[in-house]
């Protein structure tokens, strides 16, 4: 990996842990020869967390520390971090050491195999049955209803490239999808296992209210992602099944009532295929109102974050005339035609091939083509 390597850590109540894992850092990432930078985020912490990373940035300029006006969560932390950092290459972490840097290596190789995000799978992981277990159904869930096959969406040691935190955009409490977000952001996502610590300082922040919050979460990851610029497909598609539905409901009373004479005054479906009418013209309603919203995001132009990159042609051209020269006496005379495949081969003679490119792996642009990013 060349360039520079950005640790995004958020913090909170954590001052017992933040010397050791600095120190461990420290010695995983020098001993692989990593140029690197640690980003603190103090999310605000009560027991001295901050003045810890005051005292350890004192002494060097590869410390950096972010400090929030008060607890607002993970995702507010690492959105922080991710803001600040520099470096072309992000690893985020959590502060309470249960992460072992030693993985930091070995996390990062896939990026440089084509892959934009790399998120760990922690294997023997050490917490209580209380925690583990509800973790298990809610990531069963997940790779379910999203169909990326992740095993822990939620662990915090993962590896990013630059694009994807400057990119994708996580607030409440989405930290535990960001491998959905940027997979519905048409990024590459894979797993690497990592291993687990037990904590040894500090106590765990989480409680049973997080999987509610989680689901809901997950219910708003998933409708932004399949109908953020289509909300009429969903709206619309319920409110006219309801709206045929309560048609069909009050057609049947009606021939009930017109021709075999049966009251339906104080009938319950009377009731129910009224209610269908109107929910679903509600319904219908309110997705013309979100296509408005989105026709007006539409009028600034498209989403540049969808754009991976951008080719110039014109140069192909300059590319063949350079490796038929190159050629010398293979080329042919004047008049005779050149079969595609010779000139398919004068080209990969001048320029070199480029299976990186062509496998979709976000290497460098063969030469003779202006790559846009």
């Amino acid at each position: 990996m060349a360039g520079l390597l950005s640790l995004v850590i958020p913090v909170y109540n954590e001052a017992d842990s933040l010397e050791p894992l600095v120190a461990e850092i420290d010695e995983s990432l020098r001993a692989a020869g990593l140029e690197y930078e640690i980003v603190f985020v103090d999310d605000g912490s009560s027991d001295g967390s901050f003045a810890v990373m005051q005292r350890l940035a004192a002494p060097r300029g590869d410390i950096r520390i972010v400090k929030l006006r008060r607890n607002f969560g993970k995702a507010a932390a690492l959105s922080h971090g991710f803001a600040e950092c520099r470096g072309d290459y992000v690893v985020t972490m959590d502060g309470d050491r249960q992460d072992d840097p030693a993985e930091i290596p070995r996390l990062i190789a896939p990026l440089d195999d084509g892959y934009d995000l790399v998120s760990g799978w922690k294997q023997s992981r050490q917490d209580p049955l209380n925690k583990t277990l509800p973790s298990r159904l809610f990531n069963w869930t997940v790779r379910r209803t999203t169909g990326i096959p992740l095993h822990d969406f939620n662990c915090g040691l993962k590896s990013y490239r630059r694009e994807v935190v400057d990119t994708i955009y996580v607030y409440g409490e989405q930290h535990r999808y960001i491998p959905v977000v940027a997979a519905q952001a048409g990024f590459r996502v894979t797993e690497e296992k990592v291993s687990h610590r037990r904590r040894t300082a500090g106590r765990s922040k989480y409680g049973w209210q997080r999987y509610l919050r989680g689901y809901l979460d997950l219910m708003t990851v998933l409708f932004l992602g399949r109908y953020q610029h289509r909300p009429q497909h969903l709206f619309g598609g319920i409110g006219t099944l309801l709206i045929l539905i309560g048609i069909l409901v009050e057609l049947y009373l009606t021939v009930d009532k017109l021709i075999f004479g049966h009251p339906i005054g104080q009938r319950p479906l009377l009731l129910l295929g009224a209610l269908a009418i109107i929910v679903g013209v509600q319904l219908l309603s309110l997705g013309l109102i979100g296509e408005l919203i989105a026709n007006s995001r539409a009028r600034g132009g498209p989403d540049q974050a969808q754009v991976a990159r951008i080719v110039e042609g014109g140069t192909a051209a300059l590319v063949l005339e350079a490796g038929a020269a190159n050629l010398g006496s293979t080329t042919p005379a004047a008049g005779t035609s050149v079969p595609a495949a010779a000139a398919a081969d004068s080209v990969t003679a001048a320029a070199g091939s480029v299976p990186a490119a062509a496998e979709g792996a976000p290497a460098g642009a063969a030469p003779g083509v202006t790559d846009r990013q």
